[in-house]
């Protein structure tokens, strides 16, 4: 997606840049100064969060995705440059019973030092409390999982697939400790007793209202850098499955709860049937809503 095609998007959709400040994380100044042209060439990590903000509206509003496929996506995940905070993306809540830090001065030994029945993510010295998943989350959870499972032990392979609440040292440091909701590690001597100790080979994450900023904006970078080779986001309630597959270096894939993903790791043997996925939930979407 273009600048110019943002700019369109904008004021098709009357977007303020207050608003797209708080879509993206950037920051409203730097919004205004991209969109009035007073900034001639933004930084590629700006675009990218620009960008992410802009094709997360497109979804909602164009459900087979003609328009992104025609426009294509400007940026691929890389480690963010020196100097850009990804942290303001993402939703930061307050930890309690820890030794009271500035964010991004948290350690492991704050983490381990929390009560068990409280659920964050360590990233980068910052923590993101995490909220229990739905029953939607949970059933497309089990449902990957069984197919992963099912197709390991089928081709008698070494992976081993794995699902939150497990661990992740992603790092291999003190200041970042991840919980993915799919992970796949096919180097068993990553497994420690207490975590994974380094990059899994494939991690998925499944938005909910509370990590969804998280997922889209900070963790795509993380990962890469980390050395993961692919990525899955996927989008529950609106059925729709975003794949970085970094081992390629190639554009992220959009792709439908009508389609049969196949997964990179696997050079494409094995897939993930998202048809399936959306029968057996077809329930939940045709019940009234749960009243407030």
């Amino acid at each position: 997606m273009t600048l110019q095609q943002m700019i369109e998007y904008k004021n098709a959709w009357n977007w303020t840049n207050e608003m797209i400040s708080g879509r993206s994380g950037v920051p409203v100044s730097t919004v205004r100064k991209i969109f009035s042209g007073a900034t001639a060439a933004p930084r590629y990590a700006t675009l990218c969060a620009l960008e992410a903000a802009f094709l997360e509206e497109t979804w909602h509003r164009d459900p087979d995705f003609e328009k992104i496929k025609k426009a294509g996506c400007l940026c691929d995940p890389h480690p963010l440059p020196e100097g850009y905070t990804a942290n303001r993306a993402a939703e930061v809540v307050p930890v309690y019973q820890i030794q009271e830090k500035k964010p991004g001065e948290y350690t492991l030994e704050d983490y381990y030092a929390l009560p068990d029945d409280q659920r964050v993510e360590l990233i980068d010295g910052t923590f993101f409390v995490m909220e229990a998943p739905g029953v939607l989350h949970q059933i497309i959870d089990g449902l990957i999982l069984h197919q992963l499972f099912s197709y390991i032990a089928e081709k008698g392979g070494s992976c081993i697939p794995l699902a939150a609440p497990t661990d992740v040292q992603l790092d291999c440091d003190d200041r970042t400790m991840v919980e993915p909701d799919v992970l796949v590690v096919c180097d068993r001597s990553k497994l420690k007793d207490r975590c994974v100790y380094g990059a899994p080979d494939l991690v998925m994450e499944i938005l909910s209202p509370a990590t969804r900023k998280k997922d889209l904006y900070l963790k795509p970078y993380k990962y890469q850098a980390a050395g993961v080779r692919e990525y899955w986001i996927i989008y529950p309630k609106e059925e729709k499955v975003l794949v970085y597959d970094f081992d390629h270096d190639v554009p992220p894939m959009i792709s439908g709860f009508d389609a049969k993903i196949p997964v990179g790791i696997f050079d494409g043997d094995c897939v993930i049937d998202f048809c399936q996925i959306r029968e057996r939930t077809a329930f939940l979407r045709e019940r009234p809503e749960d009243p407030d």
